[in-house]
């Protein structure tokens, strides 16, 4: 019974090998042809537009009245620091799942199934942005990180970490989210064109400018009021997108777990050490590292719960925005696992890239695909909405660096009426910055693992030098000004040099020198470890070699200075509570999807287990 078992599996196997050598040998226009009869597109109705245009007029009109009486740089950049909560949770949700974000977790989750969901369960370390990091900004009163890395450290380490975001803003966030959100109008409007430009020119555009546009008058409140209104949307849409994807699955959840079991090594949530992608061990190691930098220390994020009425509500934002943060391994991952579950049983139909799945095809493809009309409007407004949101945090969190931390300390008698035309100035040249960016970044994500793998790769060598700066800063008053400076530098420099090796040389790139190509084929998840153990020696070494730096100068800003009875009394019974429940959950849905294929036989190896009983019998 083994024996024929086997033998069916490899003749499927064979069979699969035929037809992917078949369309690889084809002329390139047989490819093309195929991959676009699996993609397929869908005329939008009146309900569909109707949606869409709904939403977009009540973006309109919370964006309008968010905005007014901006007039000064606190109004601006952080709301005037009276912010609720809700707004401040919702916007920490929204802001970091852009159209990057879903298009990319799907199509990583009918690719690689739930290897990226140890970035999705990062809703502890949002946690710790609330309880650990926001009382030493929110204390300080700071604009920016980099402005508290002035108070804790020395001007020179504000202006690396200035440097070193506004570069990794234009350069990568904002290019990569219109890319994305270029790429979604383009599977769902392939046919539209203006003046000559094609979908996906149109898409990133229209979108870019949009966002720009209430970016630059709306200031940080009217991003705030929006991305609360957009997180909404985005639940929904990807809930109705997993509910009809579990609805035409065969056997509906027991099928998708039958399926994931059957594909255990390619769609688990551990992943041996074998593994040269996603072993588990540099996992564990690099996934905090990179969550403490992006929830804890980016002027993307953390500039939210700086415009918080007061340390409460600050602490309560970051709450239930780690609440919201649970959803995205439901609402993103499985959906994409979803797809690839009914593209096996031929239900629906992927787009194809090569050999396997075209990831950044998925999401759009589902929604073309699964949902009736009015919904697929409501989801087009959400993946929409998902990339204003994204967009407008770039924006204005870009604005803000440049403005506070270089403007105003190049020309200190700047008026707060000048600052704020400046902000919008700043805003107008990233959102042209970003589009000039697009081309480039369009061709990196068209080479190589793909645009999500890739961003993932560059945070690992971005992250451990700032994490291990700011960590160590706070938890040690011993690191000192140029333990800071040389932490910072020559993390970056490290992780930057490890990037360009990665890109020439390794296996199928450039092989001599054998040195490079062993740098180059270091697993990136593993190296952001050493990358941090390396900032943490340089940190520690070059402090403890030089002064320390005053008591005084540093006061409040560290763990052994800081107030603890004004922290302790913002704290309530509830936050306890709701962090313990989050905390539950996140526990909950590592032990669940850990062990959910454990013990649970795949129908598929079942049934087919029964019809080689049934030949053998019929042979005997």
């Amino acid at each position: 019974m083994v024996s024929t078992l086997n033998w069916i599996l490899a003749a499927q196997a064979d069979i699969a090998e035929a037809v992917n050598s078949a369309v690889e040998s084809a002329p390139a226009e047989v490819t093309e042809a195929v991959a676009n009869a699996t993609s397929t597109s869908v005329s939008l109705n009146w309900l569909d537009w109707a949606v869409i245009i709904g939403y977009f007029a009540i973006i309109a009109g919370v964006a309008i009245w968010s905005s007014r009486g901006q007039n000064t740089s606190s109004d601006f950049f952080l709301g005037g620091r009276n912010i609720g909560w809700f707004a401040i949770g919702g916007s920490l949700f929204a802001s970091n799942v852009g159209s990057e974000h879903i298009v990319g977790l799907a199509g990583s989750g009918a690719n690689t199934g739930l290897s990226l969901a140890h970035w999705e369960l990062h809703a502890w370390v949002l946690l710790m942005l609330g309880w650990v990091f926001v009382p030493y900004y929110y204390t300080s009163k700071v604009f920016t990180m980099p402005e508290f890395l002035e108070k804790r450290f020395s001007p020179t380490a504000r202006w690396i970490l200035s440097i070193i975001s506004l570069a990794a803003y234009v350069l990568t966030k904002v290019s990569v989210t219109v890319y994305a959100g270029a790429l979604v109008f383009n599977v769902l409007f392939p046919d539209f064109h203006l003046g000559g430009l094609d979908a996906f020119w149109c898409g990133a555009l229209l979108t870019i400018i949009l966002t720009g546009i209430y970016s630059v008058f709306g200031g940080l409140r009217a991003v705030l009021y929006t991305d609360a209104c957009q997180a909404i949307i985005l639940l929904l849409g990807s809930i109705f997108i997993l509910y009809f994807g579990l609805s035409k699955l065969d056997g509906g959840w027991s099928g998708l777990r039958d399926f994931t079991a059957t594909h255990a090594s390619q769609y688990a949530l551990w992943h041996p050490l074998s593994d040269k992608d996603f072993p588990w061990l540099a996992i564990c190691i690099a996934s905090p590292i990179i969550g403490i930098w992006y929830w804890c220390t980016d002027q993307y994020i953390v500039q939210r719960t700086l415009a918080a009425k007061n340390l409460t509500i600050a602490r309560r934002g970051t709450i239930w925005g780690a609440a919201l943060k649970v959803m995205p391994v439901m609402i993103f991952l499985i959906p994409g696992l979803i797809g690839a579950a009914l593209n096996a049983q031929g239900v629906i139909h992927l787009p194809v890239k090569g050999t396997g799945i075209d990831g950044d095809r998925v999401f759009p493809t589902l929604v073309t695909q699964l949902l009736p009309p009015g919904l697929r409007g409501l989801v087009i407004a959400g993946l929409l909405a998902a990339l204003m949101s994204s967009l407008s945090s770039l924006f204005n969190s870009s604005a803000a660096l440049f403005t506070v931390d270089i403007y105003q300390k190049l020309k200190k008698s700047a008026s707060e009426k000048e600052l704020v035309f400046v902000g919008k100035i700043a805003t107008t040249v990233v959102v042209v910055c970003g589009l000039i960016w697009i081309p480039i970044m369009k061709q990196v994500a068209q080479g190589g693992g793909g645009l999500y793998d890739y961003l993932q790769n560059v945070q690992s060598f971005l992250a451990p030098a700032i994490t291990a700066t700011f960590l160590l800063g706070i938890f040690w008053s011993r690191i000192n000004a140029k333990g800071a400076v040389w932490g910072l530098t020559v993390g970056f420099i490290l992780g930057m040099g490890k990037l360009t090796i990665q890109t020439f040389f390794g296996p199928g790139k450039l092989e001599n020198p054998a040195i490079l190509y062993k740098i180059g084929e270091f697993n990136a998840y593993y190296a952001c470890g050493v990358l941090f153990l390396a900032t943490v020696i340089v940190l520690v070494v070059v402090s403890l070699a030089t002064k320390a730096q005053d008591p005084e100068q540093i006061k409040g800003l560290t763990f052994s200075s800081i107030n603890k009875e004004e922290v302790r009394a913002s704290i309530h019974p509830v936050d306890i509570v709701t962090t313990l429940i989050v905390v539950a959950m996140i526990l909950t849905i590592y032990l669940y999807f850990s062990f959910w294929t454990v013990g649970h036989e795949p129908a598929a190896i079942q049934a087919a287990q029964e019809a080689a009983d049934s030949v053998g019998q019929f042979l005997q």
